[in-house]
C-alpha cells in the first residue's frame, strides 16, 4: 500500500501543484491530508477538484482552518474525496481512524470518547491514526521548546499499538519523525511524504 499524505497546505499554489502532480503518478494509490488544506475555507472548492480529477480517493480531515460542517457543504460534489473525520477507512489490511479540527488543547474529551470506541473495534487491526494536531512528548509538538500536542492522542497510540500516526499543525516542525513506543508519527508539512506499508 503506497500513498501521499500532507497536512497545512494552506490553499498554497505552488505546493498544491506539486503535490496533485505527484498524487497523479501510478505508484500512488490514494491520499490523505491531516487538515487545514485551505485559509478558513478559501478555495476549498478548487483544491478538492484539483484532487477530485485525479480518479483516486482523496481522505480529508479539517484542521483548525476548516469545519466538519464546511467540508459536509461542498464535498457531495467531489465523490472521490472523503471527509472521515471521525470515521474509520479500511485499506488493504489497515483501518485509516481520522480525528479533525483543535487547536493546542491538552485534552480532548470528545476524542476520549470516540477512542474508546474505536479501541473495542479496532485493537487487533493495523491502525493509521490521523489527526490535525500532534500527540504530546515528542519531536512534532515542540513550539518554541515547549510540547503543545495532546495527550489524549498519545494515550490512545500507546494503548492500540498503532502503526503510523499522521499529524500536522505545528509548521515549525514539518518533515519530521518521531516515535512513539510502537508507533511511527510523522508531520508530512505541505510537502507531503510518500508512505509505503505493507
Amino acid at each position: 500500500m503506497k500513498f501521499l499524505t500532507f497536512v497545512d497546505l494552506h490553499e498554497d499554489s505552488k505546493y498544491l501543484k506539486e503535490l496533485v502532480k505527484r498524487a497523479s503518478q501510478d505508484d500512488i494509490e490514494f491520499v490523505v491530508c491531516a487538515g487545514d488544506l485551505t485559509m478558513f475555507g478559501r478555495g476549498l472548492r478548487h483544491i478538492l477538484k484539483k484532487f477530485n480529477d485525479l480518479g483516486k480517493k482523496f481522505y480529508i480531515i479539517p484542521g483548525n482552518h476548516e469545519s466538519d460542517s464546511m467540508f459536509k457543504e461542498v464535498i457531495a460534489d467531489y465523490p472521490n474525496c472523503i471527509n472521515f473525520n471521525k470515521k474509520a477507512i479500511k485499506k488493504d489490511n489497515y483501518v485509516l481512524l481520522g480525528y479533525g479540527g483543535g487547536g493546542f488543547a491538552a485534552e480532548d474529551a470528545e476524542f476520549r470518547k470516540i477512542s474508546r470506541e474505536w479501541y473495542g473495534k479496532y485493537q487487533d487491526e493495523k491502525v493509521i491514526l490521523v489527526t490535525h494536531g500532534p500527540p504530546s512528548g515528542t519531536k512534532i509538538d515542540l513550539l518554541e521548546k515547549r510540547q503543545v500536542g495532546n495527550y489524549d492522542y498519545r494515550k490512545f497510540i500507546e494503548r492500540i499499538k498503532a502503526k503510523l500516526m499522521i499529524c500536522g499543525h505545528i509548521h515549525e516542525t514539518a518533515g519530521v519523525q518521531d516515535k512513539v513506543g510502537k508507533t511511527i508519527v510523522i508531520n508530512p508539512g505541505w510537502e507531503g511524504m510518500v508512505i509505503e506499508l505493507n
